[in-house]
């Protein structure tokens, strides 16, 4: 039978073209309230499948909007070894969506 060796090869590629399932996505972003005019810079878990901005400008606004908070821009999007030094700057918005 020559169909048994394909099926071991075809897991492991998948294995291989799906990466770390534990990894995690975060994004940074800088957030705004009116009246009065409050600032926020924070930090935010991604859930999902990409890591990528567009991604994270679909779920930030729903999230920090149950707040009164409105997305002015992601920064950028990183793993965890960004979040160390994001947390200070971030401060009690760091995580907290």
């Amino acid at each position: 039978m020559t169909r048994k060796p394909f099926l071991p090869a075809l897991v492991a590629m998948l294995v291989l073209l799906a990466g770390p399932v534990s990894a995690g996505c975060y994004a940074d972003y800088k957030a705004k309230q009116d009246d009065p005019l409050r600032l926020h810079y924070g930090t935010i878990e991604l859930s999902g499948g990409a890591c990528t901005k567009a991604a994270a400008k679909k779920q930030i606004p729903d999230r920090i909007g149950r707040d009164g908070w409105k997305l002015l821009t992601v920064l950028g999007v990183f793993d965890e070894s960004g979040l160390a030094e994001r947390k200070e700057s971030a401060g009690k918005f760091h995580l907290r969506y």
